[in-house]
Protein backbone atom coordinates (compact mmCIF):
# COMPACT_ATOMS: atom_id res chain seq x y z
CA UNK A 1 0.00 0.00 0.00
CA UNK A 2 1.02 3.40 -0.95
CA UNK A 3 0.46 7.06 -0.67
CA UNK A 4 -0.51 8.91 -3.63
CA UNK A 5 0.22 12.42 -4.16
CA UNK A 6 -0.40 14.92 -7.30
CA UNK A 7 0.94 18.43 -7.09
CA UNK A 8 0.18 21.25 -9.36
CA UNK A 9 -0.34 18.53 -11.89
CA UNK A 10 -1.42 19.93 -15.77
CA UNK A 11 -2.64 18.60 -18.99
CA UNK A 12 -2.52 19.83 -22.31
CA UNK A 13 -3.45 18.48 -25.86
CA UNK A 14 -1.57 20.77 -28.16
CA UNK A 15 -3.03 24.61 -27.33
CA UNK A 16 -5.85 22.99 -25.62
CA UNK A 17 -5.31 22.38 -21.42
CA UNK A 18 -7.86 19.78 -19.50
CA UNK A 19 -6.04 19.94 -16.58
CA UNK A 20 -5.48 23.17 -14.54
CA UNK A 21 -3.10 22.74 -11.90
CA UNK A 22 -4.62 19.91 -9.25
CA UNK A 23 -3.77 19.23 -6.13
CA UNK A 24 -4.75 15.98 -4.11
CA UNK A 25 -3.19 14.06 -1.57
CA UNK A 26 -4.46 11.03 -0.45
CA UNK A 27 -3.14 9.10 2.21
CA UNK A 28 -2.23 5.48 2.52
CA UNK A 29 -5.36 2.81 2.33
CA UNK A 30 -7.84 5.77 1.24
CA UNK A 31 -10.80 5.65 -0.95
CA UNK A 32 -10.85 8.44 -2.85
CA UNK A 33 -13.28 9.37 -5.40
CA UNK A 34 -13.01 11.80 -8.08
CA UNK A 35 -16.30 12.77 -9.79
CA UNK A 36 -17.67 15.44 -11.91
CA UNK A 37 -19.58 15.62 -14.99
CA UNK A 38 -18.64 14.23 -18.28
CA UNK A 39 -15.46 16.00 -19.87
CA UNK A 40 -14.19 17.68 -16.69
CA UNK A 41 -11.08 15.91 -16.40
CA UNK A 42 -11.55 13.10 -13.94
CA UNK A 43 -10.83 9.99 -16.15
CA UNK A 44 -7.46 11.73 -17.76
CA UNK A 45 -6.30 12.22 -14.70
CA UNK A 46 -6.39 8.89 -13.39
CA UNK A 47 -4.77 7.57 -16.54
CA UNK A 48 -2.17 10.07 -15.74
CA UNK A 49 -1.69 8.51 -12.46
CA UNK A 50 -1.67 5.01 -14.03
CA UNK A 51 0.91 6.44 -16.78
CA UNK A 52 -1.16 5.53 -19.34
CA UNK A 53 -1.55 9.37 -20.40
CA UNK A 54 1.94 11.64 -19.80
CA UNK A 55 1.86 14.45 -17.71
CA UNK A 56 2.34 17.81 -19.13
CA UNK A 57 3.04 19.57 -15.84
CA UNK A 58 3.29 19.06 -12.23
CA UNK A 59 4.18 15.72 -10.10
CA UNK A 60 2.54 12.66 -8.85
CA UNK A 61 4.40 9.82 -6.24
CA UNK A 62 3.28 6.89 -5.58
CA UNK A 63 4.57 5.92 -1.84
CA UNK A 64 8.11 7.71 -2.14
CA UNK A 65 8.71 7.76 -6.16
CA UNK A 66 7.84 10.30 -8.41
CA UNK A 67 6.34 8.07 -11.30
CA UNK A 68 6.22 10.96 -13.95
CA UNK A 69 8.80 8.96 -16.24
CA UNK A 70 7.93 5.25 -15.32
CA UNK A 71 5.71 3.08 -17.46
CA UNK A 72 2.51 1.73 -15.93
CA UNK A 73 4.01 -1.70 -15.77
CA UNK A 74 6.60 -0.32 -13.08
CA UNK A 75 4.00 1.71 -11.16
CA UNK A 76 2.97 -0.74 -8.92
CA UNK A 77 -0.72 -0.32 -9.69
CA UNK A 78 -4.13 -2.38 -11.24
CA UNK A 79 -6.91 -0.51 -13.11
CA UNK A 80 -10.54 -1.94 -13.48
CA UNK A 81 -11.91 -0.39 -16.88
CA UNK A 82 -15.43 0.52 -17.86
CA UNK A 83 -16.02 -2.32 -19.89
CA UNK A 84 -13.73 -4.92 -17.76
CA UNK A 85 -10.54 -5.61 -20.59
CA UNK A 86 -11.42 -9.36 -20.12
CA UNK A 87 -9.26 -11.83 -22.86
CA UNK A 88 -12.28 -13.54 -24.19
CA UNK A 89 -9.82 -17.16 -25.27
CA UNK A 90 -8.70 -16.90 -21.77
CA UNK A 91 -10.87 -18.75 -18.85
CA UNK A 92 -11.44 -16.51 -15.84
CA UNK A 93 -8.35 -18.52 -13.72
CA UNK A 94 -6.42 -17.53 -16.90
CA UNK A 95 -7.30 -14.03 -16.69
CA UNK A 96 -6.79 -13.07 -13.56
CA UNK A 97 -3.31 -14.86 -13.38
CA UNK A 98 -2.00 -13.37 -16.75
CA UNK A 99 -0.05 -10.36 -15.54
CA UNK A 100 1.46 -13.12 -12.93
CA UNK A 101 2.32 -15.17 -15.64
CA UNK A 102 3.86 -12.03 -17.43
CA UNK A 103 6.18 -11.69 -14.66
CA UNK A 104 7.06 -15.27 -14.54
CA UNK A 105 5.87 -15.61 -10.84
CA UNK A 106 5.98 -19.77 -10.16
CA UNK A 107 3.05 -21.45 -10.57
CA UNK A 108 2.37 -22.18 -6.86
CA UNK A 109 1.72 -18.55 -5.83
CA UNK A 110 -0.33 -17.68 -9.33
CA UNK A 111 -2.45 -20.86 -8.11
CA UNK A 112 -2.62 -19.41 -4.31
CA UNK A 113 -2.97 -15.80 -5.46
CA UNK A 114 -5.79 -16.65 -8.05
CA UNK A 115 -7.49 -18.65 -5.59
CA UNK A 116 -7.48 -16.51 -2.66
CA UNK A 117 -8.80 -13.48 -4.64
CA UNK A 118 -11.69 -15.72 -6.20
CA UNK A 119 -12.57 -16.69 -2.57
CA UNK A 120 -12.59 -13.16 -1.49
CA UNK A 121 -15.22 -12.34 -4.80
CA UNK A 122 -17.19 -15.47 -4.67
CA UNK A 123 -15.80 -16.49 -7.97
CA UNK A 124 -14.47 -19.90 -7.13
CA UNK A 125 -17.33 -22.12 -9.41
CA UNK A 126 -16.73 -19.85 -12.47
CA UNK A 127 -12.67 -20.33 -12.91
CA UNK A 128 -12.81 -22.84 -15.29
CA UNK A 129 -15.51 -20.27 -17.60
CA UNK A 130 -14.73 -18.13 -20.27
CA UNK A 131 -16.06 -14.53 -19.64
CA UNK A 132 -19.14 -15.03 -22.70
CA UNK A 133 -20.35 -17.35 -20.11
CA UNK A 134 -20.89 -14.96 -17.28
CA UNK A 135 -23.27 -11.86 -16.48
CA UNK A 136 -21.88 -8.55 -16.68
CA UNK A 137 -21.27 -8.17 -12.45
CA UNK A 138 -19.61 -11.71 -12.72
CA UNK A 139 -17.25 -10.31 -15.69
CA UNK A 140 -16.29 -6.96 -13.50
CA UNK A 141 -15.99 -9.16 -10.16
CA UNK A 142 -13.19 -11.44 -12.60
CA UNK A 143 -11.66 -7.75 -13.59
CA UNK A 144 -11.51 -7.06 -10.09
CA UNK A 145 -9.83 -10.57 -8.86
CA UNK A 146 -7.28 -9.55 -11.58
CA UNK A 147 -6.41 -6.82 -9.83
CA UNK A 148 -6.64 -8.27 -6.63
CA UNK A 149 -4.04 -11.19 -7.80
CA UNK A 150 -1.05 -8.25 -8.79
CA UNK A 151 -1.46 -7.28 -5.08
CA UNK A 152 -0.25 -3.66 -5.99
CA UNK A 153 0.11 -0.51 -4.13
CA UNK A 154 -2.74 1.67 -5.25
CA UNK A 155 -6.21 0.61 -7.00
CA UNK A 156 -7.47 2.65 -9.91
CA UNK A 157 -11.12 2.22 -10.87
CA UNK A 158 -12.90 3.88 -13.73
CA UNK A 159 -16.47 4.37 -14.36
CA UNK A 160 -16.30 0.34 -13.22
CA UNK A 161 -20.08 -0.17 -12.50
CA UNK A 162 -21.30 2.41 -15.55
CA UNK A 163 -21.99 -0.92 -17.81
CA UNK A 164 -23.86 -2.81 -15.12
CA UNK A 165 -28.05 -2.47 -14.59
CA UNK A 166 -28.95 -0.16 -11.35
CA UNK A 167 -29.45 -2.85 -9.11
CA UNK A 168 -26.72 -4.59 -10.14
CA UNK A 169 -24.87 -1.09 -9.60
CA UNK A 170 -25.61 -0.87 -5.99
CA UNK A 171 -24.94 -4.70 -5.11
CA UNK A 172 -21.39 -4.00 -7.07
CA UNK A 173 -21.12 -0.89 -5.01
CA UNK A 174 -21.47 -2.24 -1.63
CA UNK A 175 -18.89 -5.10 -2.90
CA UNK A 176 -16.35 -2.97 -3.62
CA UNK A 177 -16.44 -0.61 -0.63
CA UNK A 178 -16.63 -4.18 1.23
CA UNK A 179 -13.55 -5.72 -0.41
CA UNK A 180 -11.83 -2.08 0.20
CA UNK A 181 -12.45 -2.20 4.10
CA UNK A 182 -10.81 -5.63 3.86
CA UNK A 183 -7.88 -5.49 1.81
CA UNK A 184 -7.32 -1.73 2.83
CA UNK A 185 -5.51 -0.72 -0.34
CA UNK A 186 -5.24 2.58 -1.55
CA UNK A 187 -8.15 3.61 -3.87
CA UNK A 188 -8.59 5.90 -6.45
CA UNK A 189 -11.91 5.55 -8.26
CA UNK A 190 -13.60 7.68 -11.13
CA UNK A 191 -17.13 8.06 -11.51
CA UNK A 192 -20.06 10.97 -12.58
CA UNK A 193 -22.16 9.31 -10.58
CA UNK A 194 -22.07 11.56 -7.26
CA UNK A 195 -24.83 8.58 -5.31
CA UNK A 196 -22.01 6.38 -5.90
CA UNK A 197 -19.36 9.22 -4.43
CA UNK A 198 -21.42 9.55 -1.24
CA UNK A 199 -21.38 5.80 -0.44
CA UNK A 200 -18.41 4.49 -1.69
CA UNK A 201 -15.60 7.39 -0.40
CA UNK A 202 -13.68 8.33 2.42
CA UNK A 203 -13.14 11.44 0.39
CA UNK A 204 -14.37 13.06 -2.12
CA UNK A 205 -12.95 15.68 -4.99
CA UNK A 206 -14.99 17.18 -6.93
CA UNK A 207 -13.59 18.38 -10.62
CA UNK A 208 -15.09 21.06 -13.07
CA UNK A 209 -13.86 22.07 -16.05
CA UNK A 210 -10.13 20.63 -15.43
CA UNK A 211 -9.97 22.26 -11.43
CA UNK A 212 -10.98 20.87 -8.13
CA UNK A 213 -13.71 22.37 -6.42
CA UNK A 214 -13.66 20.81 -2.88
CA UNK A 215 -12.07 18.13 -1.54
CA UNK A 216 -13.88 16.90 1.59
CA UNK A 217 -15.30 13.79 3.24
CA UNK A 218 -18.88 12.77 1.60
CA UNK A 219 -20.82 14.62 4.82
CA UNK A 220 -18.69 17.47 4.55
CA UNK A 221 -19.61 18.42 1.09
CA UNK A 222 -23.11 17.81 1.67
CA UNK A 223 -23.64 20.01 4.50
CA UNK A 224 -20.77 22.52 3.80
CA UNK A 225 -20.55 23.11 0.09
CA UNK A 226 -17.67 25.91 -0.89
CA UNK A 227 -19.60 26.90 -3.71
CA UNK A 228 -22.88 26.99 -6.13
CA UNK A 229 -21.28 23.95 -8.33
CA UNK A 230 -20.43 21.50 -5.62
CA UNK A 231 -24.10 21.91 -4.02
CA UNK A 232 -25.92 21.27 -6.99
CA UNK A 233 -23.82 18.16 -7.81
CA UNK A 234 -24.05 16.86 -4.51
CA UNK A 235 -27.19 15.39 -3.35
CA UNK A 236 -29.98 13.50 -5.25
CA UNK A 237 -32.83 15.63 -6.11
CA UNK A 238 -29.99 18.27 -6.44
CA UNK A 239 -30.09 21.30 -4.59
CA UNK A 240 -33.00 24.25 -5.42
CA UNK A 241 -31.74 27.72 -6.42
CA UNK A 242 -33.95 30.75 -6.27
CA UNK A 243 -32.49 34.09 -7.19
CA UNK A 244 -32.66 36.98 -5.77
CA UNK A 245 -31.34 39.10 -2.98
CA UNK A 246 -30.15 39.11 0.70
CA UNK A 247 -31.47 41.17 2.94
CA UNK A 248 -29.62 41.93 6.50
CA UNK A 249 -31.58 44.62 8.47
CA UNK A 250 -30.52 43.51 12.48
CA UNK A 251 -31.78 39.81 10.86
CA UNK A 252 -30.88 38.19 7.77
CA UNK A 253 -34.12 37.51 5.16
CA UNK A 254 -33.99 36.60 1.64
CA UNK A 255 -35.85 38.39 -1.19
CA UNK A 256 -36.81 35.67 -3.70
CA UNK A 257 -38.19 35.75 -7.41
CA UNK A 258 -41.32 37.77 -7.43
CA UNK A 259 -40.97 38.99 -4.20
CA UNK A 260 -41.54 36.04 -1.90
CA UNK A 261 -39.61 36.29 1.38
CA UNK A 262 -37.57 33.15 2.44
CA UNK A 263 -35.90 33.13 5.86
CA UNK A 264 -32.28 32.65 6.54
CA UNK A 265 -30.31 32.28 9.96
CA UNK A 266 -27.48 34.17 9.29
CA UNK A 267 -25.67 36.40 6.03
CA UNK A 268 -22.74 38.53 6.68
CA UNK A 269 -23.69 42.20 6.84
CA UNK A 270 -21.30 43.01 3.55
CA UNK A 271 -23.77 41.03 2.04
CA UNK A 272 -26.81 43.33 2.60
CA UNK A 273 -28.58 44.49 -1.05
CA UNK A 274 -26.21 42.19 -2.58
CA UNK A 275 -27.44 39.53 -5.66
CA UNK A 276 -27.43 36.30 -4.35
CA UNK A 277 -28.77 32.63 -5.12
CA UNK A 278 -30.95 31.01 -2.32
CA UNK A 279 -30.03 27.50 -1.67
CA UNK A 280 -32.04 24.94 0.17
CA UNK A 281 -31.83 21.00 -0.44
CA UNK A 282 -35.16 19.22 -1.17
CA UNK A 283 -35.25 17.26 1.94
CA UNK A 284 -35.33 20.83 3.86
CA UNK A 285 -38.48 21.45 3.03
CA UNK A 286 -41.49 21.65 5.72
CA UNK A 287 -45.02 22.46 5.14
CA UNK A 288 -46.40 24.94 7.19
CA UNK A 289 -49.00 27.67 7.57
CA UNK A 290 -46.44 30.73 7.80
CA UNK A 291 -44.38 28.88 4.52
CA UNK A 292 -44.01 30.55 0.91
CA UNK A 293 -46.95 29.64 -0.99
CA UNK A 294 -45.82 27.07 -3.91
CA UNK A 295 -48.40 25.05 -6.44
CA UNK A 296 -48.10 21.54 -7.18
CA UNK A 297 -47.37 21.11 -10.52
CA UNK A 298 -45.90 16.99 -10.20
CA UNK A 299 -45.96 14.16 -7.99
CA UNK A 300 -43.54 11.59 -7.54
CA UNK A 301 -44.20 9.29 -4.69
CA UNK A 302 -41.54 6.39 -4.55
CA UNK A 303 -42.70 4.42 -1.75
CA UNK A 304 -40.28 5.64 0.75
CA UNK A 305 -41.04 9.20 0.37
CA UNK A 306 -42.91 11.82 -2.16
CA UNK A 307 -41.26 14.11 -4.39
CA UNK A 308 -42.88 17.34 -5.47
CA UNK A 309 -42.23 19.86 -8.58
CA UNK A 310 -43.86 22.84 -7.48
CA UNK A 311 -43.71 26.37 -8.71
CA UNK A 312 -42.57 28.70 -5.77
CA UNK A 313 -42.92 32.28 -6.76
CA UNK A 314 -43.09 31.41 -10.39
CA UNK A 315 -39.73 28.96 -10.24
CA UNK A 316 -39.75 25.55 -10.37
CA UNK A 317 -38.33 24.08 -6.72
CA UNK A 318 -38.40 20.25 -5.59
CA UNK A 319 -39.93 18.82 -2.01
CA UNK A 320 -39.10 15.64 -1.02
CA UNK A 321 -41.47 14.95 2.32
CA UNK A 322 -41.13 11.15 4.47
CA UNK A 323 -44.69 11.21 5.38
CA UNK A 324 -47.42 10.61 2.76
CA UNK A 325 -49.46 12.96 1.60
CA UNK A 326 -52.79 13.18 -0.84
CA UNK A 327 -51.42 15.96 -2.72
CA UNK A 328 -53.28 16.89 -6.35
CA UNK A 329 -51.21 18.96 -9.31
CA UNK A 330 -52.67 22.53 -8.97
CA UNK A 331 -52.84 22.07 -5.38
CA UNK A 332 -51.70 25.06 -3.58
CA UNK A 333 -49.33 24.22 -0.29
CA UNK A 334 -46.96 26.22 2.43
CA UNK A 335 -43.11 25.18 2.12
CA UNK A 336 -41.32 26.60 4.69
CA UNK A 337 -37.32 26.18 4.65
CA UNK A 338 -35.36 25.09 7.71
CA UNK A 339 -33.04 28.47 8.06
CA UNK A 340 -30.66 27.13 9.36
CA UNK A 341 -30.26 24.44 6.79
CA UNK A 342 -29.83 27.37 3.74
CA UNK A 343 -26.94 27.77 1.69
CA UNK A 344 -26.57 31.86 0.35
CA UNK A 345 -23.93 32.19 -2.85
CA UNK A 346 -22.69 35.27 -4.03
CA UNK A 347 -24.58 35.00 -7.89
CA UNK A 348 -21.77 36.35 -10.01
CA UNK A 349 -19.04 33.85 -8.84
CA UNK A 350 -20.45 31.28 -7.05
CA UNK A 351 -18.99 31.40 -3.65
CA UNK A 352 -20.52 30.72 -0.59
CA UNK A 353 -21.52 33.87 1.23
CA UNK A 354 -22.96 32.12 4.27
CA UNK A 355 -21.46 29.89 6.77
Amino acid sequence: MASVAIRDVRKSYGATAVIHGVDISITDGEFVVLVGPSGCGKSTLLRMIAGLENITGGEISIGDRVVNNLPPKERDIAMVFQNYALYPHMTVAANMAFSMKLRGAPQSEIDTRVNRAAAILDLGPYLERFPRQLSGGQRQRVAMGRAIVRDPQVFLFDEPLSNLDAKLRVQMRTEIKELHQRLKTTTVYVTHDQIEAMTMADKIVVMHDGIVEQIGTPLELYDNPANQFVAGFIGSPAMNFLKGTVRVNGSAMFEGPNGVKLPVANAPASANGAAAVYGIRPEHFTLADDGAEAEIVVIEPTGSETQVFAKLGGEEVVAVFRERHQFKPGEKIKLKPDPKLVHLFDAATGKRLNS
